[in-house]
């Protein structure tokens, strides 16, 4: 019987020990991109950032996560406050939820599964429940009517993402996130990466991520001067500190995707330098996409709702569309189609 509880026991402590460590490391890394993605702000405009608490501000997005957490919880009188509450924890469970998959270096992942993608691909359908259940739950107009605006934009841009990883799944041959990162080693380094040959897609993708994400210039949930901050305009202290955590997390789970898709994961950019640990190319290379998301916060203007809308369905869609078929019958041509 001691056995038996052993196999399971052990395994499980394994896991949850593992997920404790990945989310521990990924929240302090967050804070610190955070504090990065106000300085980039800051320095485009010619301003100093913060750069009071701490040396050089390192200590900021810890002074304002304090300050969120000692701030009094104010509930609308007429909220469901059961939803209200329920809202913001299922954005944050389901962003840190996604890391689960992500693989980090060769045999680095929580859990290293077949359908990593589908996974994920779930977990992004999931988060819209929680957009929904803020703005309804908040018992208002404002933030009803915000809710709607932005599940129909995470919809609208989940179909240009998927169309995206299925051509990435025709040239890899695998749902495993960690088999696509195999499938684009090659002696030619950041050459033979999928970044290249789909280059049309990586940069559908990266944009699609800005709108998923509700990053500049897509950034409509927060756009105070149309609709009075969205489905959050109700919330404040803890449970809007666990919407805006959650938003951050997923805007660092695309940078991961991203790299993990089409940056090589954790390959170095040379043989030369494969004896630079994975882990290292894969933090670099997700720094580097989230330099190239705050790049756009601070130089695009915000789009109009219209134009959003257009961007997605009438010109991502057929573009993504058409490399699907394109990448299908090229690599049919070459006889190449993986299995």
């Amino acid at each position: 019987m001691a056995e038996v509880l052993s196999d399971y026991v052990w395994p499980t402590a394994i896991i949850v020990g593992q997920s404790l460590l990945v989310m521990v490391l990924l929240l302090v890394t967050i804070a610190f991109l955070l504090l990065a993605d106000r300085k980039i702000w800051a320095a485009v405009q010619m301003r100093r950032g913060p750069n009071v608490v701490g040396a050089f501000g390192l200590l900021q997005s810890f002074a304002d996560f304090l300050k969120f957490v000692v701030k009094e919880v104010v509930i609308p009188a007429g909220a469901d406050k059961a939803v209200f509450l329920l809202a913001p924890l299922l954005a944050t469970v389901l962003a840190l939820s996604a890391w689960a998959v992500i693989p980090f270096a060769e045999g680095w992942v929580v859990a290293d599964i077949n359908v990593g993608i589908l996974y994920l691909l779930a977990i992004s359908s999931l988060n819209v429940y929680s957009v929904i259940m803020g703005g309804w739950a908040s018992n208002s107009k404002y933030p009803f009517l915000g809710a709607l605006r932005s599940a129909a934009q995470m919809v609208s841009y989940e179909v240009s993402i998927g169309f995206v990883i299925i051509t990435v799944l025709i040239a890899a041959g695998s749902l495993n996130l960690s088999d696509i990162v195999r499938a684009q080693e090659s002696e030619w380094g950041l050459l033979g990466w999928f970044w290249l040959p789909l280059l049309p897609m990586f940069v559908v993708f990266f944009i699609s991520a800005l709108a998923e994400t509700n990053r500049p210039p897509f950034d409509l949930p927060e756009a105070e001067s149309e609709l009075v901050a969205g489905y959050m305009v109700e919330y404040s202290s803890t449970p809007y500190l666990m919407f805006m955590l959650g938003e951050y997390v997923s805007i660092v789970m695309m940078c991961a995707l991203g790299t993990t898709l089409f940056l090589g994961g954790w390959l170095a950019p040379a043989p030369f330098l494969d004896f630079i640990p994975g882990i290292f190319w894969f933090s670099a290379k997700v720094v580097l996409l989230f330099f190239m998301f705050a790049m756009v916060k601070a130089i695009v203007p915000r789009y109009r709702y219209d134009q959003l809308m257009r961007l997605g369905w009438k010109v991502f869609l057929p573009i993504s569309l058409a490399m699907v078929v394109v990448t299908s019958g090229v690599l049919m041509a070459l006889d190449r189609l993986p299995g």
